[in-house]
């Protein structure tokens, strides 16, 4: 038990034993949650990546400080190092599928490398993948891949096979979010919206100088995403990251006060939130080609 009631969750075989399951192999598990005993309302920090894939409306899961109500066909993510818990008032049935699997089954493979690619492991609960039914059937045949695998004597191949099959399903993942961005443009537009306002806000207001640039966690933060799927959004619907985007609006700002000789470059420096002058500089000539000097002086 770790601290304020919160349980460790370490290894498959705990993970199985929970619920009553048995564990086929000491790093990865595939479950059918209908299988699984009852579960009592509790806290964990995993030591494990987690995927759920939901069948239909469950329990109320909290993932960090969020909420979420399960709908159908929904996956949710779960990373080594994240808390997360199921608020029930008694006993509660888990349902639908979950693969969970341990970082050692994949060190020293190509998902063991890139792993920290699929960004969505540190979405929040409210940014979960909805799955058309098409979708979850290509979902559920990556995972049932990976139960068969688990169901037949471990040999030479075991591994491999089933880290593949692993990656198959993160990949398949990677592409359903990215329909799910396109379907959702609607809801990317307004979120786009409210972050040119917040940065618009932001820099006519004491914060640059009083907190400095505007961070990428601090805008996600104010627009109550989690910063990998707000870096995520923005670079679908814009082509730049995040901070790019920041950086750029920043230079916009910065090009018109570097214009207006009452300023100092130092001074709009500090301004839009530079501790060091020459710090300013550098980025100004990345973005613009020239010094704030030479454009204020381009004669």
């Amino acid at each position: 038990m770790g601290g304020n009631g919160i349980v460790k969750l370490e290894s498959v075989n705990q993970f199985n034993q929970e619920r009553g399951q048995t564990t086929l192999h000491p790093l990865v598990t595939v479950l059918d949650q209908s299988k699984s005993s009852l579960l009592s309302p509790t806290k964990w920090i995993s030591s494990l990546y987690i995927v759920f894939i939901k069948d239909s409306k469950c329990s109320h899961i909290k993932y960090g400080r969020n909420y979420y109500d399960y709908q159908d066909r929904t996956m949710l993510f779960v990373a080594p190092g994240q808390v997360m818990g199921i608020e029930e008032d008694g006993m509660y049935q888990p349902n639908g599928w979950v693969l969970a699997f341990h970082p050692d089954l994949i060190h020293g493979t190509s998902l063991g490398k890139y792993i920290n690619d699929y960004s969505f492991f540190s979405y929040n609960v409210n940014e979960a993948l909805h799955l058309a039914e098409r979708e979850r059937l290509v979902i559920m045949d990556a995972l049932l891949k990976i139960q068969s695998e688990l169901n037949q004597a471990i040999d030479k191949y075991s591994r491999k096979l089933i880290v593949n099959n692993i990656e198959l399903l993160l990949n398949y993942s990677m592409r359903f979010y990215d329909r799910q961005f396109i379907t959702r443009e609607h809801v990317l537009k307004d979120i786009l919206v409210r972050f040119e306002k917040l940065l618009n806000e932001y820099f006519q207001s004491d914060k640059p100088q009083l907190l400095g640039i505007p961070t990428v966690t601090y805008c996600a933060d104010k627009l109550h995403l989690s910063p990998n799927y707000f870096g995520d959004l923005i670079k679908k619907e814009t082509g730049k990251t995040a901070l790019e985007y920041i950086q750029q609006k920043l230079i916009t700002l910065a090009k018109e006060m570097v214009l207006d000789q009452s300023n100092t470059i130092s001074e709009v420096a500090y301004k839009i939130g530079f501790k060091y002058p020459q710090h300013f500089t550098r980025l100004f000539k990345k973005y613009v080609g020239q010094t704030p000097q030479a454009y204020r002086s381009p004669n």
